[in-house]
Protein backbone atom coordinates (compact mmCIF):
# COMPACT_ATOMS: atom_id res chain seq x y z
CA UNK A 1 0.00 0.00 0.00
CA UNK A 2 1.11 3.55 -0.76
CA UNK A 3 0.70 5.63 2.41
CA UNK A 4 -0.47 9.18 1.66
CA UNK A 5 -0.65 12.28 3.85
CA UNK A 6 -3.07 14.94 2.56
CA UNK A 7 -2.27 18.56 3.51
CA UNK A 8 -5.17 20.93 2.77
CA UNK A 9 -6.80 23.65 4.86
CA UNK A 10 -10.36 23.23 3.51
CA UNK A 11 -12.27 20.38 5.26
CA UNK A 12 -14.46 19.89 2.19
CA UNK A 13 -11.48 19.62 -0.16
CA UNK A 14 -9.66 17.31 2.27
CA UNK A 15 -12.57 14.88 2.26
CA UNK A 16 -12.82 15.18 -1.53
CA UNK A 17 -9.15 14.24 -1.94
CA UNK A 18 -9.48 11.40 0.59
CA UNK A 19 -12.39 10.03 -1.45
CA UNK A 20 -10.48 10.18 -4.75
CA UNK A 21 -7.26 8.63 -3.46
CA UNK A 22 -8.91 5.99 -1.30
CA UNK A 23 -10.83 4.75 -4.35
CA UNK A 24 -7.60 3.11 -5.55
CA UNK A 25 -6.88 -0.21 -3.86
CA UNK A 26 -3.13 0.46 -3.78
CA UNK A 27 -3.44 3.77 -1.90
CA UNK A 28 -4.05 4.26 1.82
CA UNK A 29 -4.66 7.77 3.20
CA UNK A 30 -2.97 7.53 6.60
CA UNK A 31 -3.73 11.06 7.74
CA UNK A 32 -4.58 14.67 6.93
CA UNK A 33 -3.25 18.06 8.03
CA UNK A 34 -4.88 21.48 7.77
CA UNK A 35 -1.70 23.58 7.62
CA UNK A 36 2.05 23.33 7.16
CA UNK A 37 2.89 23.07 10.86
CA UNK A 38 0.54 20.13 11.29
CA UNK A 39 2.03 18.56 8.18
CA UNK A 40 5.59 18.68 9.56
CA UNK A 41 4.47 16.95 12.78
CA UNK A 42 2.39 14.38 10.88
CA UNK A 43 5.35 13.47 8.68
CA UNK A 44 7.47 12.78 11.76
CA UNK A 45 4.78 10.59 13.36
CA UNK A 46 3.19 8.80 10.40
CA UNK A 47 6.11 8.40 7.95
CA UNK A 48 4.04 8.68 4.75
CA UNK A 49 5.32 7.44 1.40
CA UNK A 50 4.08 10.62 -0.31
CA UNK A 51 2.43 13.94 0.56
CA UNK A 52 -0.16 15.96 -1.37
CA UNK A 53 0.45 19.60 -0.46
CA UNK A 54 -1.81 22.65 -0.75
CA UNK A 55 -0.08 26.04 -1.03
CA UNK A 56 -2.21 28.74 0.62
CA UNK A 57 -2.85 27.70 4.23
CA UNK A 58 -2.94 29.40 7.66
CA UNK A 59 -0.03 29.25 10.14
CA UNK A 60 2.41 27.87 7.55
CA UNK A 61 2.02 27.78 3.76
CA UNK A 62 2.89 24.92 1.43
CA UNK A 63 6.25 26.35 0.38
CA UNK A 64 7.58 26.69 3.92
CA UNK A 65 6.21 23.26 4.84
CA UNK A 66 7.83 21.68 1.78
CA UNK A 67 11.17 23.32 2.56
CA UNK A 68 11.10 22.18 6.20
CA UNK A 69 10.03 18.62 5.37
CA UNK A 70 12.76 18.26 2.74
CA UNK A 71 15.33 19.52 5.25
CA UNK A 72 14.23 17.26 8.11
CA UNK A 73 12.27 14.22 6.86
CA UNK A 74 12.64 14.15 3.06
CA UNK A 75 9.49 12.70 1.50
CA UNK A 76 8.06 12.82 -2.04
CA UNK A 77 5.71 15.83 -2.26
CA UNK A 78 3.29 16.80 -5.01
CA UNK A 79 1.52 20.15 -5.07
CA UNK A 80 -2.26 19.82 -5.52
CA UNK A 81 -4.04 23.12 -6.06
CA UNK A 82 -7.21 24.46 -7.60
CA UNK A 83 -6.18 28.08 -8.08
CA UNK A 84 -4.39 29.88 -10.92
CA UNK A 85 -3.64 33.02 -8.92
CA UNK A 86 -0.36 34.54 -10.09
CA UNK A 87 0.94 35.16 -6.56
CA UNK A 88 0.18 31.57 -5.56
CA UNK A 89 1.84 30.32 -8.76
CA UNK A 90 5.05 32.03 -7.66
CA UNK A 91 4.91 30.19 -4.31
CA UNK A 92 4.12 26.91 -6.09
CA UNK A 93 7.33 27.06 -8.09
CA UNK A 94 9.31 28.07 -5.03
CA UNK A 95 7.98 24.84 -3.51
CA UNK A 96 9.20 22.97 -6.59
CA UNK A 97 12.59 24.62 -6.08
CA UNK A 98 12.50 23.46 -2.46
CA UNK A 99 11.96 19.85 -3.52
CA UNK A 100 8.32 19.24 -4.54
CA UNK A 101 8.30 16.76 -7.41
CA UNK A 102 5.20 17.66 -9.41
CA UNK A 103 2.25 20.03 -9.78
CA UNK A 104 -1.24 18.58 -10.24
CA UNK A 105 -4.46 20.47 -10.86
CA UNK A 106 -7.03 19.59 -8.20
CA UNK A 107 -9.91 17.70 -9.86
CA UNK A 108 -13.22 19.45 -10.35
CA UNK A 109 -16.23 18.16 -8.45
CA UNK A 110 -18.02 14.91 -9.23
CA UNK A 111 -20.29 15.49 -12.22
CA UNK A 112 -17.93 17.90 -13.95
CA UNK A 113 -16.99 16.62 -17.44
CA UNK A 114 -13.27 16.77 -16.58
CA UNK A 115 -13.58 15.15 -13.15
CA UNK A 116 -12.75 11.57 -14.07
CA UNK A 117 -9.70 12.42 -16.19
CA UNK A 118 -8.31 14.80 -13.56
CA UNK A 119 -8.93 12.29 -10.74
CA UNK A 120 -7.15 9.58 -12.74
CA UNK A 121 -4.21 11.94 -13.31
CA UNK A 122 -3.97 12.68 -9.58
CA UNK A 123 -4.01 8.98 -8.66
CA UNK A 124 -1.48 8.13 -11.37
CA UNK A 125 0.87 10.91 -10.25
CA UNK A 126 0.64 9.90 -6.58
CA UNK A 127 1.49 6.29 -7.45
CA UNK A 128 4.39 7.22 -9.71
CA UNK A 129 5.92 9.90 -7.48
CA UNK A 130 5.72 7.65 -4.41
CA UNK A 131 8.49 5.57 -6.01
CA UNK A 132 10.90 8.50 -6.39
CA UNK A 133 13.89 8.45 -4.07
CA UNK A 134 14.21 11.96 -2.68
CA UNK A 135 17.22 13.35 -0.85
CA UNK A 136 17.60 15.78 2.00
CA UNK A 137 17.71 19.45 0.99
CA UNK A 138 20.17 21.33 3.18
CA UNK A 139 19.31 24.89 4.26
CA UNK A 140 20.62 27.37 1.70
CA UNK A 141 23.78 29.23 2.65
CA UNK A 142 23.26 31.96 0.08
CA UNK A 143 26.41 30.93 -1.76
CA UNK A 144 26.23 30.12 -5.46
CA UNK A 145 27.20 26.52 -6.07
CA UNK A 146 30.06 25.81 -8.40
CA UNK A 147 29.06 24.43 -11.80
CA UNK A 148 30.56 20.95 -12.04
CA UNK A 149 32.69 19.86 -14.95
CA UNK A 150 30.96 18.07 -17.79
CA UNK A 151 31.53 14.35 -17.55
CA UNK A 152 29.48 12.55 -20.19
CA UNK A 153 28.26 9.09 -19.27
CA UNK A 154 27.52 8.22 -22.87
CA UNK A 155 28.29 9.50 -26.33
CA UNK A 156 30.71 12.23 -27.37
CA UNK A 157 32.66 14.60 -25.13
CA UNK A 158 30.60 17.87 -25.40
CA UNK A 159 33.71 20.04 -25.54
CA UNK A 160 34.80 18.27 -28.72
CA UNK A 161 31.52 18.77 -30.62
CA UNK A 162 31.92 21.01 -33.65
CA UNK A 163 28.58 22.64 -34.40
CA UNK A 164 27.06 25.81 -35.78
CA UNK A 165 23.98 25.81 -33.58
CA UNK A 166 21.42 28.54 -34.33
CA UNK A 167 18.62 27.40 -32.00
CA UNK A 168 18.22 25.29 -28.85
CA UNK A 169 15.00 23.30 -28.35
CA UNK A 170 14.24 21.71 -24.95
CA UNK A 171 11.47 19.30 -24.01
CA UNK A 172 10.50 18.34 -20.45
CA UNK A 173 7.70 16.83 -18.39
CA UNK A 174 7.54 15.55 -14.79
CA UNK A 175 10.46 17.02 -12.84
CA UNK A 176 11.22 19.42 -15.69
CA UNK A 177 10.74 22.78 -13.93
CA UNK A 178 13.69 22.31 -11.59
CA UNK A 179 15.89 20.81 -14.33
CA UNK A 180 15.04 23.74 -16.60
CA UNK A 181 15.76 26.24 -13.84
CA UNK A 182 19.14 24.61 -13.25
CA UNK A 183 20.04 24.81 -16.95
CA UNK A 184 18.59 28.21 -17.87
CA UNK A 185 19.91 29.99 -14.75
CA UNK A 186 23.44 29.08 -15.84
CA UNK A 187 23.23 30.46 -19.38
CA UNK A 188 25.02 33.83 -19.68
CA UNK A 189 23.16 37.01 -20.59
CA UNK A 190 25.00 37.09 -23.94
CA UNK A 191 23.89 33.57 -24.90
CA UNK A 192 23.75 34.03 -28.67
CA UNK A 193 20.80 31.90 -29.84
CA UNK A 194 17.10 31.56 -29.00
CA UNK A 195 15.92 28.80 -26.64
CA UNK A 196 12.51 27.16 -27.24
CA UNK A 197 10.94 25.14 -24.40
CA UNK A 198 7.99 22.76 -24.33
CA UNK A 199 7.19 21.81 -20.73
CA UNK A 200 4.22 19.54 -19.97
CA UNK A 201 2.28 21.31 -17.22
CA UNK A 202 -1.17 21.50 -15.68
CA UNK A 203 -3.29 24.16 -17.41
CA UNK A 204 -3.26 27.63 -15.93
CA UNK A 205 0.25 27.69 -14.48
CA UNK A 206 2.48 28.38 -17.48
CA UNK A 207 2.58 32.17 -16.97
CA UNK A 208 3.56 31.73 -13.32
CA UNK A 209 6.18 29.22 -14.45
CA UNK A 210 7.62 31.67 -17.00
CA UNK A 211 7.72 34.44 -14.36
CA UNK A 212 9.52 32.14 -11.91
CA UNK A 213 12.07 31.10 -14.55
CA UNK A 214 12.59 34.73 -15.53
CA UNK A 215 13.46 35.66 -11.96
CA UNK A 216 16.18 33.02 -11.95
CA UNK A 217 17.67 33.56 -15.39
CA UNK A 218 19.74 36.34 -16.92
CA UNK A 219 17.80 35.79 -20.17
CA UNK A 220 14.30 37.19 -20.85
CA UNK A 221 11.61 34.49 -20.58
CA UNK A 222 8.38 34.72 -22.60
CA UNK A 223 5.26 32.65 -23.00
CA UNK A 224 5.35 32.40 -26.79
CA UNK A 225 2.77 34.16 -28.95
CA UNK A 226 1.83 33.23 -32.50
CA UNK A 227 3.80 35.08 -35.18
CA UNK A 228 6.43 36.69 -32.96
CA UNK A 229 10.05 36.55 -34.11
CA UNK A 230 12.44 34.53 -31.98
CA UNK A 231 15.46 36.51 -30.85
CA UNK A 232 18.94 35.41 -29.73
CA UNK A 233 19.33 35.25 -25.97
CA UNK A 234 15.58 34.91 -25.36
CA UNK A 235 13.66 31.94 -23.93
CA UNK A 236 10.23 31.03 -25.35
CA UNK A 237 7.82 28.72 -23.47
CA UNK A 238 4.98 26.89 -25.25
CA UNK A 239 1.63 28.16 -23.90
CA UNK A 240 -1.24 26.07 -22.53
CA UNK A 241 -3.00 23.93 -25.09
CA UNK A 242 -0.94 24.83 -28.18
CA UNK A 243 1.89 23.06 -29.95
CA UNK A 244 4.85 25.38 -30.57
CA UNK A 245 7.16 25.43 -33.58
CA UNK A 246 9.03 27.87 -35.83
CA UNK A 247 8.50 28.70 -39.51
CA UNK A 248 10.73 30.25 -42.18
CA UNK A 249 11.76 33.74 -41.14
CA UNK A 250 12.09 32.74 -37.48
CA UNK A 251 8.45 33.24 -36.49
CA UNK A 252 6.70 31.25 -33.78
CA UNK A 253 3.90 28.92 -34.88
CA UNK A 254 1.24 27.98 -32.33
CA UNK A 255 -1.02 25.14 -33.44
CA UNK A 256 -4.21 23.53 -32.14
CA UNK A 257 -3.49 20.33 -34.09
CA UNK A 258 -4.42 17.06 -32.37
CA UNK A 259 -2.43 16.14 -29.24
CA UNK A 260 0.66 14.02 -29.84
CA UNK A 261 1.61 11.29 -27.39
CA UNK A 262 -1.56 12.28 -25.56
CA UNK A 263 -0.55 15.87 -24.92
CA UNK A 264 -0.58 19.37 -26.38
CA UNK A 265 1.89 21.09 -26.41
CA UNK A 266 4.07 18.22 -27.55
CA UNK A 267 7.85 17.99 -27.53
CA UNK A 268 7.64 15.88 -30.69
CA UNK A 269 5.96 18.77 -32.54
CA UNK A 270 8.67 21.22 -31.42
CA UNK A 271 11.53 18.91 -32.39
CA UNK A 272 10.03 18.19 -35.84
CA UNK A 273 9.65 21.89 -36.50
CA UNK A 274 13.27 22.53 -35.54
CA UNK A 275 14.39 19.57 -37.64
CA UNK A 276 12.58 20.85 -40.74
CA UNK A 277 13.85 24.41 -40.42
CA UNK A 278 17.32 24.17 -38.87
CA UNK A 279 18.44 20.58 -39.43
CA UNK A 280 22.04 20.11 -38.31
CA UNK A 281 22.22 23.71 -37.07
CA UNK A 282 20.10 22.88 -33.99
CA UNK A 283 20.57 21.48 -30.52
CA UNK A 284 17.81 19.30 -29.04
CA UNK A 285 17.60 18.54 -25.32
CA UNK A 286 15.22 16.00 -23.75
CA UNK A 287 14.75 16.21 -20.00
CA UNK A 288 13.03 14.22 -17.25
CA UNK A 289 9.44 13.12 -17.81
CA UNK A 290 6.93 10.31 -18.14
CA UNK A 291 6.28 8.64 -21.47
CA UNK A 292 8.25 8.98 -24.69
CA UNK A 293 7.27 12.38 -26.10
CA UNK A 294 10.11 13.72 -28.25
CA UNK A 295 12.32 10.61 -28.15
CA UNK A 296 11.84 9.53 -31.79
CA UNK A 297 12.18 13.09 -33.00
CA UNK A 298 15.41 13.55 -31.04
CA UNK A 299 16.69 10.53 -32.96
CA UNK A 300 15.73 12.23 -36.24
CA UNK A 301 17.61 15.35 -35.15
CA UNK A 302 20.71 13.30 -34.40
CA UNK A 303 20.51 11.54 -37.78
CA UNK A 304 20.33 14.97 -39.44
CA UNK A 305 23.57 15.99 -37.71
CA UNK A 306 22.12 18.13 -34.91
CA UNK A 307 23.54 18.10 -31.38
CA UNK A 308 21.26 16.00 -29.16
CA UNK A 309 21.39 15.70 -25.37
CA UNK A 310 19.37 13.52 -22.96
CA UNK A 311 19.22 13.95 -19.19
CA UNK A 312 20.87 11.17 -17.21
CA UNK A 313 18.89 8.73 -15.06
CA UNK A 314 20.48 9.72 -11.77
CA UNK A 315 19.28 13.34 -11.97
CA UNK A 316 15.86 12.61 -13.55
CA UNK A 317 12.71 12.51 -11.44
CA UNK A 318 11.24 10.17 -14.08
CA UNK A 319 13.57 8.79 -16.75
CA UNK A 320 10.82 7.95 -19.23
CA UNK A 321 11.38 10.44 -22.07
CA UNK A 322 15.19 10.73 -21.89
CA UNK A 323 15.48 7.02 -21.14
CA UNK A 324 13.57 6.15 -24.30
CA UNK A 325 15.79 8.52 -26.29
CA UNK A 326 18.90 6.80 -24.91
CA UNK A 327 17.49 3.38 -25.83
CA UNK A 328 16.92 4.65 -29.38
CA UNK A 329 20.53 5.92 -29.53
CA UNK A 330 19.11 9.40 -30.05
CA UNK A 331 21.52 11.28 -27.76
CA UNK A 332 24.91 12.67 -28.73
CA UNK A 333 25.64 12.80 -25.00
CA UNK A 334 23.90 12.06 -21.70
CA UNK A 335 24.30 14.61 -18.90
CA UNK A 336 22.90 15.98 -15.65
CA UNK A 337 21.29 19.47 -15.88
CA UNK A 338 24.44 21.27 -14.69
CA UNK A 339 26.43 19.49 -17.38
CA UNK A 340 23.79 20.29 -20.00
CA UNK A 341 24.17 24.00 -19.27
CA UNK A 342 27.95 23.79 -19.50
CA UNK A 343 27.70 21.80 -22.74
CA UNK A 344 25.32 24.29 -24.36
CA UNK A 345 27.56 27.20 -23.47
CA UNK A 346 30.53 25.38 -24.98
CA UNK A 347 28.71 24.22 -28.11
CA UNK A 348 27.17 27.59 -28.88
CA UNK A 349 30.48 29.38 -29.42
CA UNK A 350 29.74 33.06 -29.83
CA UNK A 351 32.96 33.79 -31.68
CA UNK A 352 32.01 31.31 -34.40
CA UNK A 353 28.44 32.57 -34.74
CA UNK A 354 27.06 33.99 -37.91
CA UNK A 355 24.89 36.98 -37.24
CA UNK A 356 21.91 35.57 -39.11
CA UNK A 357 19.85 33.84 -36.43
CA UNK A 358 16.89 33.13 -38.68
CA UNK A 359 16.45 30.13 -40.93
CA UNK A 360 18.22 30.11 -44.26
Amino acid sequence: MIKVLIVEDSPVVREFLVHILSSDKKIQVIGTASNGKEAIEAVKRRKPDIITMDITMPKMNGFDATRRIMETNPTPIIIVTGTHDTKEAAIIFRAVEAGALALVQRPEGIGHPDHEAAADELVRTVKLMSEVKVVRRWPRSGLKTEIPAVIPVAGVEPGKIEADVRVVAIGASTGGPLALQTILSRLPKDFPVPVLVTQHMAAGFIHGFAEWLGQRSDLPVHVATHGEYILPGHIYIAPDGSHMGVRIGGQVILSKDEPENGIRPSVSYLFRSILDLYGQDAAGVLLTGMGQDGAKELKLLKEKGAVTIAQDKESSVVHGMPGQAIRLDAATCVLAPEGIATALIGIVNKEKRRMNYHAR
